[in-house]
């Protein structure tokens, strides 16, 4: 497998990759930007309304429609405006094909120290209700969905693994089980043929099949995190793997006080591989 290779760098923090409508798409953290990706490489830049610096991310409705997470879920329309779908906050989202939106968080100040506490996943619905679908999740993180909408996969973050629900008609979640452990998920991403490519905790990612078999392996430079990854099509099946710089020696307070004081280490990398995202045409 090749090595990745630089696409974007400079980035105060990015976070939150995803693939949409033929564009790599992802957060830009305390810039608060959500930014776009052409297959050449050229980003557009998009300020959002987020009220705080990191914690966030982006994904679409059905029907074409860009939400964001955060302090609240908003959606943008078309003519510019934002509206407020809930008052609730959250971490990553992940939304399915009938339009429910699942949004997962913690209640305590990761970034300040404070003890953790269960984190959870909410679903809102497209009438607007929210409701928790699940519990006791040990710092949720990156999910994803199958593209049959039967299952949700999410990183739980402090447990060092990944955790797979059966999605209900009514979009429960049921049927809690380990669908790979020993690992350091953050940002996940799905493949055609059902693996997962996440995090290890250290400089490197993995792809991971269902029960914890290691079926690939992506070596990072040393001292760089990848926090996020997503899968798309630039001249192929094509890894993106966003990274920042960070020092497992020094405190996390520490890594994150350097970025948000203003040291764009974050990158963007590329890397081709054999299977393609899980829901390419």
């Amino acid at each position: 497998m090749s090595e990745p290779k630089v696409l974007l760098s400079g980035l105060a923090f990015p976070e939150s990759a995803r693939w949409h409508d033929g564009r790599l798409w992802f957060c830009n953290w305390i810039a608060q930007q959500v930014v776009a990706v052409t297959p050449g490489g050229t980003p557009e830049f998009f300020d959002v309304p987020v009220e705080q610096l990191m914690g966030w991310s982006v994904d679409w409705l059905p029907d074409g429609t860009m939400l964001t997470t955060g302090d609240k879920l908003r959606r943008y329309e078309t003519d510019g405006s934002v509206v407020v779908v809930a008052d609730q906050k959250a971490n990553e989202t992940v939304v399915d094909a009938h339009g429910n939106v699942y949004l997962n968080g913690a209640d305590f100040d990761f970034a300040g120290g404070e003890a953790p506490k269960p984190g959870y996943i909410k679903l809102v619905t497209p009438d607007g209700s929210v409701r928790e679908v699940a519990g006791d999740i040990e710092f949720p993180n990156g999910m994803v969905i199958t593209p049959d909408g039967g299952t949700l996969i999410i990183s739980e973050s402090f447990a060092g693994r990944l955790t797979a629900f059966d999605i209900e008609p009514g979009g429960g979640l049921s049927n809690r089980r380990v669908f790979a452990d020993g690992l350091g998920p953050d940002g996940i991403t799905l493949d055609a043929e059902g693996a997962v490519w996440v995090q290890t905790g250290g400089s490197d990612v993995v792809r991971v099949a269902e029960g914890g078999e290691v079926l690939q392996r992506i070596e990072l430079p040393e001292g760089r995190a990848p926090f996020s990854l997503t899968l798309g099509d630039f001249d192929g099946p094509t890894l993106f793997i966003l990274t920042a710089e960070w020092r497992a020696a020094d405190s996390i307070a520490d890594n994150l006080g350097r970025l948000t004081n203003g040291l764009r280490t974050g990158e963007v990398l590329a890397a081709p591989v054999n299977s393609p995202r899980a829901d390419a045409d």
